[in-house]
């Protein structure tokens, strides 16, 4: 069900800072159009930390209500706190979400024992199938494999995939060898999807498909029809794009990368997020002309 090019949608704001709504599903039918397999609503890339909880789960029902089932809609809906997250994954359900991506625990820093009871509560209850999400860069929590493992041995049916943003590679084969090869293990970095699938993953939750959601979407194909020679050459067009993204905060450089491929599409960020700097936009733009997107 989870495979192929999913970008991490962006949320465009009016200049007021407002939810730009007609935005928003102008830029979910270019993305279906252009051939994105999913869409994530609401997660970091979509500045869900500065969303209150209302305009959360309206973002989310947006979406679904955009994509009508032409795609699975996954809604970022993890907490630090078990019990809201156990409250974000029914309202998920509730706006429609097919499935939820699920930090472990943030700020709060639980060991292993902890980040497996704080699933293990989620699973008790949640209307909705769980790819796990680990990126210890922002959480400063790590899902290690033996707890990864643990997680998905014991609730086979919930927890269904991982967005894995380690950086380690080696965990997509001990990852396969403690899950099986039939768990989607989706790759949460763009710049490291080509070896991620090669190694058995089966995709990619992206930054770099709002920008350019075709030739994502292509790579990911090639990847998954096996002719690495032809994914490589993706790779080669689009990496600098993807190193062009976070040479400041994100969202910041691809909301500014947004504006050049989308006429009319909103930079507004949320504070304490901030646009681009002059560095920053100079390689978007150096990029955008190397991937042939500009």
């Amino acid at each position: 069900m989870f495979s192929g090019s999913i970008p991490a949608l962006v949320t465009p704001f009016a200049a007021d800072g407002s939810f730009d709504e007609p935005a928003y599903r102008d830029f979910i039918e270019w993305q279906i159009a252009e051939g994105s397999s999913g869409l994530v609503a609401c997660g970091t890339t979509g500045e869900a930390a500065t969303l209150s909880y209302d305009e959360h789960f309206h973002v989310v029902r947006v979406c679904v209500d955009q994509a009508k089932g032409r795609v699975p809609v996954i809604a970022g809906a993890g907490s630090n706190d078990t019990r809201v997250a156990s409250a974000n994954l029914r309202a998920a359900k509730e706006a429609g979400a097919d499935a939820a991506l699920m930090v472990p625990p943030y700020y709060n820093r639980p060991g292993q024992e902890g980040i497996f009871r704080h699933f293990e509560a989620l699973a008790q209850t949640t209307p909705l199938p769980i790819i796990l999400y680990n990126v210890p860069a922002r959480t400063v929590t790590d899902i290690q494999p033996a707890t990864l493992a643990r997680i998905v041995k014991a609730f086979p049916d919930v927890f269904v995939g991982v967005k894995d943003a380690s950086g380690v590679l080696a965990r997509v084969s001990q990852h396969r060898a403690s899950c099986g090869p039939d768990f989607c293990q989706l790759s949460g970095n763009d710049d490291m999807a080509l070896a991620f699938n090669v190694m058995g993953g089966t995709g990619c939750i992206s930054v770099t498909a709002n920008v350019a959601p075709k030739l994502c979407a292509e790579f990911q194909a090639a990847c998954q029809a096996g002719d690495f020679v032809k994914a490589l050459a993706y790779q080669d067009q689009l990496y600098p794009l993807h190193e062009a993204l976070f040479t400041d905060a994100s969202p910041g450089p691809v909301k500014y990368a947004m504006t050049k491929v989308r006429a009319g599409f909103p930079e507004t960020l949320r504070l304490p997020m901030t646009p681009a700097g002059e560095a920053s936009r100079a390689a978007v733009d150096a990029a955008l002309k190397h991937a042939h997107l500009v």
